[in-house]
């Protein structure tokens, strides 16, 4: 069965508040399976427009990943986040070969 994974990209407008959010939301992503494969560390933008800060969040399904976006906990710590950076999240299916 193919991975499933949330794609992160992110500027931190409030530097003070979104730590809060990285402490609240690693507990209840990891409850459902969550491993951080890229959390923040270095990038470079190629080609594009891109945000500061780039997340990769592996899962053992994309079901899996859907149902950690969609809890009711982290939806609650969501709005931290929303609150207190810009970013697109992207739940992504990964290839099955």
């Amino acid at each position: 069965m193919p991975k499933g994974y949330i794609i992160g990209h992110i500027t931190v407008t409030d530097p003070d508040g979104y730590p809060e959010y990285v402490r609240r939301d690693t507990p209840i992503l990891k409850s459902h399976g969550a491993r951080f494969i890229v959390r923040g560390g270095r990038s470079e933008t190629r080609e594009g427009a891109a945000q500061d800060r780039h997340v990769v969040i592996e899962f053992d399904s994309f079901e899996a990943a859907k149902a950690a976006y969609e809890d009711p906990d982290y939806q609650e710590v969501a709005e931290i986040r929303r609150r207190c950076a810009d970013s697109t999240i992207i739940l992504v299916k990964g290839h099955d070969e």
